[in-house]
């Protein structure tokens, strides 16, 4: 415990240079984040201030460490007197609401290990988590009652549904909690499916330090300090919202503040970041792409710091925030499998483009695909030797070729300046070659980002009988565009001012952007999907 709270310690008070160099992660054989730092310092030291606040449709509701320490006391006691055992899977899966933060709490202070799911799942995906999760015990809403079939597992309903054990009993059970046991610090804690961007989702395994403890390197990169408001876009069930949203603003003595919303709203999340004078934003592409078809510059808000993450940001929605806000919003990459691995940290300089540089306790090497010799351009991999605590134990079932000569292999390629900025190229299953020129779908996309006719963009190669293959992009249209060959016309002009010959788009195709569950785009349908209402740039005569 004195360790996390020294490496912490420094972090808070460290520009990056130093916190580069004298930066360690903590180690403990004994580690449980929810007793010994949520209670034992966030809610003993400062039991007044506001841990959680979430914004609603229905009003508004807040709760003091001390009062978030006291409630999920009583839920695990509860949890505990229903079955509950250390090392027993518990799926999650709960909306943006108090009954999430508390059963997190509680499942940790138990030894628990968590499955966070999102609401969006289908009973299909319920079914398939449950089996391959191995659960023994769910907590949902009511209203997701129906989605669970047969099986041997605890039954938990927020809210009333038949055959469902009530959640709110246990607001009358003990708040004071004992453990059963100390809990080591690579006990299993967190089991998350992944997204699946081109395949079927893994399972990815972390532990009581390397998703409490690693996230360190996730708040030194956002720039949080004690007493910030900080509200994180982000749903339940994936990594980033632990990331943002429980484990990063935390660790700082923050508040968690949520916007929870039905449908979402640009007018009213900048609302929300007024009226509750947030310090600290975190949103992915998306939602910044949504923000800046307002008018940015008419809203003041108290924002000291903003970042991006999920995908990479693409630079010309960098530069209309910094207009209209004066602030740079610093772009970070990390993934399921790991905490923030590289960012852009407060007051360094800031590359258009780039991811930034590696955070306090990771190093980076960019490994070429084939001949596995590190260098500036590659695939970004991480040294297991020593092994970054934030990295996963490994995947449920096996790592397969992740871990492997002597490195973690992220699956995404990267090139590095002589300065030591990384800058996304795309994923190793998405660049592809055309006319024996490498192409980045993300540089041609951040291109497309800059006409106004274009909201979303995907690159993807086509087949070509002279070239091999030619730059394909899907364009969802911003508000006020239509679809037609004026406007076809008009964004090929612009790329072929801006691209160089190699790299232009040659085909176009207006449509609707397939996505996982979790908002990121899946090139890979685009890659096999047959054209429709396609546009060739030759048919215009540039």
């Amino acid at each position: 415990m004195s360790d996390f709270r020294a490496a912490r310690d420094l972090l808070l008070n460290a520009d990056y240079a130093t916190a580069r160099r004298d930066f360690r992660w903590p180690r403990a054989e004994e580690f449980n984040w929810a007793l010994d730092w949520f209670d034992g310092v966030l809610a003993a030291e400062t039991p007044q201030a506001a841990a959680l606040t979430i914004v609603s449709p229905g009003g508004r509701v807040s709760y003091t460490f001390a009062e978030l320490s006291a409630r999920s006391n009583r839920v695990a006691n509860w949890l505990h007197e229903q079955g509950v055992r250390r090392g027993d899977r518990v799926l999650l899966m709960l909306g943006n609401q108090t009954e999430l933060w508390e059963s997190l709490l509680a499942a940790m202070k138990l030894g628990a290990v968590i499955i966070p799911a999102t609401t969006l799942l289908t009973a299909k995906d319920i079914g398939e988590r449950l089996e391959r999760g191995g659960v023994a015990h769910v907590i949902a809403n009511a209203a997701d009652a129906g989605k669970f079939g047969a099986g041997e597992f605890t039954r938990i309903a927020v809210g009333d549904a038949y055959g469902w054990l009530p959640y709110h009993e246990a607001y009358e059970s003990d708040e004071h909690f004992t453990p059963d046991a100390p809990t080591r610090a690579q006990d299993t804690l967190l089991l998350y499916f992944t997204s699946g961007t081109t395949s079927q989702p893994k399972l990815v395994e972390h532990t009581h330090a390397s998703y409490p403890a690693g996230h360190l390197s996730t708040m030194f990169w956002i720039g949080l300090r004690p007493g910030d408001v900080h509200l994180n876009v982000s749903s339940p069930g994936w990594a980033k919202h632990a990331w943002s949203n429980v484990f990063a603003p935390w660790n700082a003595g923050a508040t968690v503040l949520i916007h929870n919303y039905e449908r979402f709203s640009a007018r009213a999340l900048l609302e929300v970041l007024r009226d509750e004078r947030v310090t600290t934003f975190c949103a992915p592409p998306t939602v910044w792409r949504m923000l800046i078809q307002e008018d940015l510059a008419a809203w003041k808000l108290p924002l000291r710091t903003a970042v991006a993450a999920g995908e990479p940001l693409n630079p010309e929605i960098i530069d209309q925030v910094a207009k209209a806000w004066g602030i740079t919003i610093r772009d970070g990459y990390g993934q399921t499998e790991t905490t923030a691995q590289i960012g852009n940290v407060p007051d360094e300089p800031v590359k258009p483009g780039s991811m930034g540089r590696p955070l306090p306790g990771y190093d980076i090497v960019l490994v070429d695909p084939i001949s596995g010799e590190p260098g500036d351009d590659g695939e970004i991999c991480l040294p297991l030797d020593p092994r970054p605590l934030g990295l996963m134990a490994g995947y449920v079932g096996g790592t397969g070729e992740a871990m492997r000569d002597g490195f973690y292999h992220t699956g995404d390629v990267a090139t590095r300046d002589q300065d030591g900025y990384i800058t996304y190229v795309g994923r190793t299953d998405d660049v592809f070659k055309a006319s024996d020129y490498r192409i980045s779908p993300f540089e041609l996309e951040s291109v497309l980002l800059e006409h106004p006719a274009v909201a979303e963009a995907a690159v993807v190669p086509a087949p070509d009988p002279v070239r091999l293959s030619v730059p394909k992009a899907y364009v969802m249209l911003a508000p006020g565009y239509e679809a037609g060959a004026d406007t076809a016309r008009s964004i090929f002009e612009h790329c072929r001012r801006e691209l160089a010959p190699y790299k232009r788009v040659r085909r176009l195709e207006f449509a609707d952007l397939p996505k996982t569950i979790s908002g990121k785009i899946r090139r890979v349908e685009l890659r096999v999907r047959e054209p429709q209402g396609e546009y060739r740039e030759e048919e215009f005569n540039l």
